[in-house]
């Protein structure tokens, strides 16, 4: 089986409502670049990656001629042919890589007939558990779905729960004052006794704020605290005084980080994402790596339609010191770009793929859709709220000076 075509495509997935950050937020979609490798034997592939547009799918497909007449079953070599460590200082394809590698283990599982938790090394579980997720949000364009006030949370949370089943719940923070967020944190945990939670203010406090704020949850039956301050150093300095596990997806993201991790821990618990890592065979490796050294890990979620959310569960599926419930913002969106629709929560899980390779085929028709879709809107600046057009993040964020900023 070799390599004889590369497509990328653009397209913007709606959501049911914008989602706010601490750097800007989501404007009411995911735009995506969805990959197609394409093998001689007539068999497709299918890889994603965030982001988009001429640019993006350039990227993407200008690795032809890198990559046709590859083998897919060539995994190693595809690494270093894409991610060559010195090429990597001027052209970093971490995210391409994984979208490419993605597909080859696709094309891989299809031409063997097997689901990618075979290929590597068998599944230790067939439903992998998630967390609400939950956000501040803007309202839709009818008005609806907003998550500004504390009795708004709730009874969003409420919701996901009673229709999701979600037992762990985390609130993605960083857009209000400390105080307010700290008030709504507390009133989650009040709500669920029998659950479990964590709080992501997306590395927006200062190393002062994050321990002021971590210590005011110590009693909440936290999973961890997620990048509460920016940094190695600084994480160091928060755990040194806050009695809870400090995980991150932000600067641990390599195997560099993860030795200096272990080296000095700033961390413990290592959020791996199957993009951010460069793929699945590489988030496997840090996952060994954290087994050893008793770091615990989850799984990241980066706004994913389901052709990635398909390797999320595939990773999920072989981890043994898979202890925390997976991060995903999948239920945030109103429709996916699959065969058959969005994948179903039950109990607050989702079952791992069983069809050949990601178990997953591309919906031609939602394909056309959303790529339209993107045409006609483009892309959004992530970095920016669109509720304060002249507002931009700061690390830490001052303008939590003010106690009223963004609550209005």
């Amino acid at each position: 089986m070799k390599i004889v075509d590369i497509r990328a495509t653009t397209v913007s997935v709606p959501l049911e409502a914008p989602l706010r950050h601490s750097n800007g937020a989501h404007w009411g979609r995911f735009v995506r670049t969805i990959v197609e490798v394409v093998a001689d034997n007539g068999l497709v592939g299918l890889g994603e990656l965030g982001g988009g547009g001429e640019s993006s799918e350039r990227a993407v497909t200008s690795l032809k001629q890198y990559l046709v007449g590859h083998d897919p079953m060539d995994l190693n070599a595809l690494q270093f042919k894409i991610m060559n460590p010195t090429a990597g200082l001027y052209n970093n394809r971490v995210q391409i890589h994984a979208a490419i590698e993605f597909a080859c283990l696709d094309l891989v599982g299809q031409l063997l007939g097997v689901p990618l938790y075979t290929l590597l090394g068998g599944r230790l579980r067939s439903r992998v558990p998630f967390a609400s997720y939950l956000f501040f949000r803007y309202p839709d364009r009818d008005g609806r779905g907003e998550v500004r006030t504390i009795a708004q949370l709730l009874q969003h949370a409420s919701e996901l729960k009673d229709r999701y089943g979600f037992r762990t719940h985390k609130l993605k923070g960083g857009v209000f004052p400390p105080r307010y967020e700290l008030e709504a944190y507390h009133a989650l945990a009040n709500r669920f006794p029998e659950d479990r939670f964590r709080f992501d203010p997306n590395a927006a406090f200062s190393v002062e704020e994050a321990i002021r704020f971590g210590q005011a949850i110590e009693e909440v039956r936290n999973d961890y605290f997620e990048d509460p301050t920016w940094g190695l150093n600084g994480l160091r300095r928060v755990r040194a005084y806050v009695r809870m596990p400090l995980a991150t997806n932000t600067v641990v993201v390599n195997f560099e980080q993860l030795a200096t991790n272990l080296r000095d821990p700033a961390v413990d618990v290592i959020l791996l994402d199957t993009t951010f890592w460069g793929g699945v065979k590489q988030c496997v490796k840090a996952a060994q790596i954290c087994e050893t050294f008793q770091l615990g890990v989850s799984v990241h979620s980066s706004g994913e339609v389901g052709i990635q959310l398909a390797t999320m569960l595939h990773l999920g599926a072989v981890l043994p010191n898979l202890t925390f419930a997976a991060d995903a913002h999948y239920h945030h969106l109103r429709d996916d770009i699959i065969e058959g629709g969005k994948f179903s929560y039950v109990d607050g899980a989702i079952s791992v793929p069983e069809s050949p390779g990601l178990g997953v085929k591309l919906d031609r028709d939602k394909l056309a859709e959303y790529s339209a879709v993107y045409k006609s809107l483009g892309n959004y600046p992530y970095d920016r709220d669109p509720g304060r057009p002249e507002w931009y993040s700061m690390v830490p964020n001052t303008d939590w000076a003010d106690p009223n900023v963004g609550l209005n």
